[in-house]
């Protein structure tokens, strides 16, 4: 796999997908709910299609895992595997929020290799390939080099912290309710804020894309457990999310687990 021609084939097909769901954002389209109570929509579902038949037509041995398609396990016998969410951030695209995101990510074994997130609504465009760093549209990034935890800005789901699992926080970070974890990985990776945590569990192709990126972009990324993640797992959900600078990271997880380690 020749990483430089995947990245550019993922930012060419990231794009494309965009511009499909821009032509829906301030239009008509279906809405259904999937089980969960999670809404999916027509423009989803397209995005989906034109970044499958971008991706795998280019590199037909590669393994498929996106949120809106089957899961059939034939992913975990390939070396190499695209885990896609065609829309992360649908809540906010339907009511015309705009901090959602296209999210691609290609996985060799268990690790991300090339990443690109990209939010039509803003023309935002963050991309990586493994050890030559971030970039966002265009320019190379790095994370926020913050030295202190007490004021940090935090980027925070929106929904949680509507249900007040970011209250316990307030009088250390200054949190930010912000749509779409794959648009939050990719400001944070950018410099737009100082840290992002997920207290709620999250499925790969929510994350995958965002965590190389802020890796690339010099942050240390965990779950909630302070684990590393490894992708293209058979059960594809996580506990969460920990990103932040190295200085940062450890005071932030201690914060996050709520006793001395």
């Amino acid at each position: 796999m020749d990483l430089q021609d995947a990245l550019t084939t993922a930012r060419e097909a990231v794009h494309q997908a965009g511009e499909k769901l821009l032509s829906y954002y301030t239009s008509q389209y279906g809405i259904r709910h999937k089980s969960g109570g999670n809404p999916v929509t027509t423009a989803d579902i397209e995005a989906n299609t034109i970044l499958r038949e971008a991706l795998i037509g280019a590199f037909p041995e590669s393994g498929w895992l996106s949120e809106e398609s089957l899961d059939d396990g034939k992913r975990l016998q390939r070396e190499w595997v695209w885990i896609v969410d065609p829309l992360d951030g649908t809540v906010e695209f339907i009511r015309g929020i705009d901090e959602f995101a296209v999210s691609v990510a290609l996985v060799h074994g268990v690790t991300p290799m090339v990443a690109v997130a990209y939010n039509p609504a803003t023309g935002c465009m963050t991309h990586c390939r493994r050890g030559s760093g971030t970039f966002r549209n265009g320019r190379p990034v790095r994370v926020s080099d913050r030295p202190r935890l007490k004021g940090a800005t935090a980027l925070a789901s929106r929904s949680e912290t509507r249900r007040g699992l970011f209250a316990r926080f307030g009088g250390t970070l200054e949190i930010t309710p912000t749509g779409s974890i794959a648009h939050k990985l990719a400001e944070f990776a950018g410099g737009q804020a100082d840290l992002t945590v997920s207290l709620a569990p999250k499925n790969e192709w929510d994350i995958c894309a965002g965590v190389l990126l802020a890796e690339e972009a010099g942050a240390k990324v965990t779950d909630l457990d302070g684990k590393p993640f490894s992708f293209n797992q058979t059960d594809t959900l996580r506990n969460g999310v920990i990103a932040a600078n190295p200085t940062l990271y450890p005071e932030l997880l201690r914060l996050v687990d709520g006793r001395e380690r």
